[in-house]
């Protein structure tokens, strides 16, 4: 495969006569796209008066055009096949004499890249803050010039230092235990005076960020990655980046941002999207309103900030070999620009996946951005994955209400009920918990018989599964419920001198080593079951506090018992002969024993038991 190496992707380069400071972005672009054209935004002093010229086989100069601030242009080039893998000679003139040069790096497109597969309901995603998990290179933990310095362990919002490294040291542990994907929150830069740990801030869309590590790190987690079997994952930004962003200065037009005179926040009203009776106002607001006066709403409505940010997302794609894009705050931006985003990022990439927050417990809302979904509006999307959140918000309140006729176990039975309403069910992203919401160890009331309920109903329910780090040795946020610093505290072992580590079992209670246990077996049994991962679902109404489904295929049967009681139940399997079909014996996938399958099945309390139904 071919390596591209930062050294020739310097964002700022200098090839003048007057030691022109000249930034390109994207910068650079390659040959053999099934779109043939790319638009390079230009700033340097005085650019906007600037006249172009490239003289380079297979690379034409389309077109030419300049901001609101002296200080841009925006040069569209075409790059057909014909082109050389090399260096490109922008020349810049000002009244007939050359005041500025620049190289511009153009490569073949890897055609591994080109067809890679995105992530489908056989894998699990392994959701990192890469602040928290682990410190694998102490040099970066203070760069200088960026506004945040050094590291406090003791404060949950400053930096504790974890990075890339981190990261690539502990691939063994993540596909050990099972995970065939890694989601790390937001790696670009975050130039921000503090609290800039999470990620979400970004100041500079082509850089990644100094104390995380640099770009071949950031392409080395994802080769050595793949070489085990882990796909990664980008979390993206479009809708918004962090105030001290470098354009912020000089912005390159009057609606780059929206409210860009006078900051106004979003009222997050976000059913504006599919409401038929929503005021005007109430949308624009709801889309251009900032997230927080910290995060600058971007306006994709204008078309170079549009193209902008889909070609920032190509870019990352082609440099990591991307398998998939996790979109931020997805229904903030205007909607047509995503409609635009998703539908250009798969028609260069068939086999690629994304999937967006709509953080709404109503499936209909999260229906509508599912690719497919016949919307009365027309709208149309190429989103595959929306992320289920109508079903995590039903996961955790079903096993600590009570069972009754409409609480418990039943709203786990009603919102699978609920499906009808999506274009692919097995597409949606599943999850428990993640970094914006108290953990699952903490939704549960810290008691982990339930918490391994939580992950037994998640990964093997239908859907894409998602698993928060840490979950799988019981961390939570009891201490402070809500706070996001503590939600996304540090692993433990990912730091030197740590008392316990979960990497290797150093001092983890025995609550910590169970779970740990029962999450890896679950997790690599799972790889191997069709019927999980592409079967279909039959499911049985609770009773007393017990809930059955069956996943199938034609050559296999999959049979889960959840039991929330707190005292052994024996089932009666007379009612459940629909899923049985009359199968003598059953093999429990986590006992790894045989039983005989007569009239009642035995579940421990407060537990599941996933059978493999013989013949």
């Amino acid at each position: 495969m071919q390596r591209i190496t930062t050294t020739l992707f310097l964002i700022v380069s200098i090839f003048s006569l007057h030691a022109q400071e000249i930034r390109v972005e994207p910068p650079n672009w390659w040959i053999g796209m099934q779109n043939d054209t790319v638009q390079l935004l230009v700033h340097a002093e005085g650019a906007g008066k600037w006249q172009p010229s490239v003289k380079a086989k297979g690379v034409t100069l389309l077109q030419t055009h300049t901001a609101t601030s002296p200080n841009y242009l925006f040069l569209d080039l075409k790059i057909t096949p014909e082109a050389k893998p090399g260096s490109i000679k922008i020349k810049f003139s000002e009244n007939g004499k050359t005041v500025a040069t620049h190289a511009y790096p153009i490569s073949q497109r890897s055609p591994e890249f080109a067809q890679v597969e995105g992530f489908q309901a056989k894998d699990v995603m392994y959701l990192i803050t890469p602040d928290r998990f682990a410190n694998g290179d102490t040099t970066n933990d203070s760069v200088e010039g960026l506004r945040e310095k050094g590291t406090d362990r003791s404060e949950d919002y400053a930096r504790h230092g974890g990075d890339l490294r981190g990261i690539i040291n502990h691939l063994d542990y993540i596909a050990d235990m099972g995970f065939t994907t890694i989601w790390p929150n937001p790696m670009l830069e975050n130039d921000m005076p503090k609290s800039s740990y999470h990620g979400y801030a970004i100041t500079d869309y082509y850089k990644v960020d100094p104390r995380y590590g640099t770009l071949e790190e950031y392409q080395e987690l994802a080769e050595k990655g793949r070489a085990k079997g882990i796909k990664l994952i980008m979390d993206g930004v479009v809708n918004h980046c962090g105030s001290k962003h470098w354009w912020m200065e000089d912005l390159p037009f009057e609606d780059w941002l929206n409210y860009q005179e006078k900051i106004q926040v979003t009222n997050h009203k976000r059913t504006v999207n599919q409401d038929l009776y929503a005021a005007e106002v109430d949308k624009q607001r709801m889309t251009g309103g900032w997230f927080v006066p910290q995060m600058p709403d971007l306006n994709q409505r204008n078309p170079f900030m549009a193209t902008y940010l889909i070609q920032n997302s190509i870019w990352w794609i082609e440099m990591l070999g991307l398998a998939g894009i996790r979109q931020d705050t997805y229904p903030y931006p205007d909607k047509y620009f995503l409609s635009n985003w998703t539908c250009r990022i798969m028609q260069e990439y068939p086999n690629f996946s994304i999937t967006g927050e709509e953080w709404s417990y109503n499936p209909v809302i999260v229906a509508y951005w599912q690719q497919g979904h016949d919307n009365p509006d027309g709208y149309t999307s190429c989103l595959k994955s929306p992320m289920d959140f109508p079903m995590q918000g039903t996961l955790s309140k079903a096993l600590v209400e009570p069972e009754n006729w409409n609480s418990g176990l039943i709203k786990l039975y009603e919102a699978l009920a609920n499906d009808f309403i999506y274009t692919n069910p097995n597409d949606l992203l599943t999850f428990a918990d993640n970094h914006d919401m108290d953990r699952i160890f903490t939704q549960v009331k810290d008691d982990p018989a339930l918490a391994k309920m939580a992950m037994a109903y998640l990964l093997t329910v239908r859907g894409i599964p998602q698993v928060y780090y840490g979950t799988e040795v019981l961390m939570g946020n009891s201490a402070k419920p809500g706070d996001h610093g503590l939600i996304r505290t540090d692993f433990p072992g990912g730091w030197p001198g740590d008392t316990q580590n979960a990497f290797t079992g150093k001092a983890l209670s025995q609550q910590q080593k169970d779970m740990q246990a029962y999450v890896k077996a679950l997790l690599n049994w799972r790889k191997t079951e069709p019927a999980i991962y592409e079967g279909k679902t039959l499911h049985f109404a609770p009773v007393k506090g017990v809930y059955v489904y069956l996943r199938y295929t034609e050559t296999s049967r999959i049979l889960v018992v959840m039991n929330k009681n707190k005292e052994e139940v024996d089932v009666p399997l007379s009612h459940y002969q629909e899923a049985i079909q009359g199968a003598k014996t059953g093999t429990d996938v986590l006992w790894k024993e045989t039983v005989e399958l007569g009239e009642t099945l035995k579940v421990p309390p407060v537990s599941t038991r996933i059978m493999n139904l013989g013949e």
